[in-house]
């Protein structure tokens, strides 16, 4: 920071101009995105899956809760584990205040994960949040959407270098290959006539949208700070 450029305001002016022209032309292009998403072929779920939540057992259809469109996180949170992912946590203070929003829009929300629902529900009252969470736990619902894996999957994996992945695995209660096992991303379906359709997905560095902090670190001066290679800096809101 020391070394960095310094100039005058009519300089940052004309530099900040030069910018916000590149920066339109993004939100231009991320709208276009937005609108190609949209247009992707809806795929029609033909397979029925159960799900326990608060109210009892469920299936795909209920899950919508009386609106056109789910959104589903799968939030790492496998059947062995005692605590929820800390970079999931991270996630889930942005998602946990959009919920009554997106309801507003014909959306639903909530998190999927393979926990079972009483330990969902103890960490949830931990971190303080009330997002809509449903148990998977003996459904395939997570594995054929790739967000849960077997033992085989796995196993070529723990054979690299492994990075931050005991450090997590620790603070889930698991070990490298039970977290590895679970993965989180985003799902999106609509739907229909009765018909449930899985309309888009994403996972890896596509879930940064709901990452709401990083956006704001992107305008920060020293933006995301998180050196080369990358560290693994996200906690817990309450373990900074």
């Amino acid at each position: 920071m020391a070394n960095h450029k310094v100039g005058t305001r009519e300089e940052w002016l004309a530099a900040r101009e030069d910018l916000l022209k590149r920066e339109k032309e993004l939100t231009r292009q991320n709208d276009e995105l937005a609108r190609e998403r949209r247009e992707l072929p809806w795929v029609p779920i033909e397979k029925e899956y159960s799900f326990e939540t608060e109210d009892g057992t469920k299936t795909s259809p209920d899950l919508f809760d009386g609106r056109s469109q789910l959104l589903v996180y799968h939030f790492t949170f496998g059947p062995a584990y005692t605590a929820g992912c800390p970079v999931c946590s991270s996630l889930a203070d942005t998602f946990d205040g959009a919920v009554a929003h997106l309801r507003a829009r014909d959306v639903t929300f909530l998190c999927i994960s393979r926990g079972p629902l009483e330990k969902l529900r103890a960490y949830e009252r931990c971190m303080g949040r009330s997002f809509p969470w449903v148990s998977s736990q003996g459904s395939d619902f997570n594995f054929d959407f790739g967000a849960s894996h077997t033992k085989d999957e796995v196993a070529p994996f723990l054979e690299s270098d492994l990075g931050p992945v005991p450090r997590l695995a620790a603070d889930c209660g698991t070990d490298p290959a039970g977290y590895m096992a679970e993965g989180p991303g985003l799902i999106a379906f609509t739907l229909e006539d009765g018909d449930v359709y899985q309309t888009y997905s994403t996972s890896a560095r596509g879930l940064e949208i709901i990452m709401s902090f990083y956006g704001l670190l992107d305008r920060a001066p020293k933006g995301r700070n998180e050196g080369a290679p990358p560290e693994m800096w996200i906690r817990r809101h309450d373990q900074y």
